[in-house]
């Protein structure tokens, strides 16, 4: 059984007991969140749409990371300006632990 969860804007396809890196999350680890599934496919049988209301992804937030590194340079010739910009992505590292399709 696998579910298509909703992740801030992107979506992920998940099983249980796999690790996720997902948009940073405001929780501190060890704490347990919920998902709402777009899609829950069980074998043969695919969920999607208001079938879905009452199916839940439990997962457990187990740490964060840190993205790649972004440098970036702006100038704009014979003017004499310059600028210097990076950005780093903070994530956060949850893992399924269940895919339930009623609640």
């Amino acid at each position: 059984m696998y579910a298509v969860i909703r992740v801030g804007t992107s979506q992920e396809r998940v099983t249980e007991g796999q690790v996720v890196r997902v948009d940073l999350r405001a929780e501190e680890v060890g704490t347990s969140v919920e998902f709402q599934p777009v899609l829950l496919v069980d074998g043969d049988q695919v969920v999607a749409g208001p079938a879905l209301k009452g199916a839940t992804v439990t997962a457990k937030i187990i740490g964060g990371e840190k993205g790649p590194k972004i440098r970036a340079l702006t100038y704009k010739a014979k003017a004499i300006q310059r600028r210097r910009w990076g950005h780093r992505q903070h994530y956060s590292t949850v893992e399924i632990t269940k895919i339930s399709a009623k609640a």
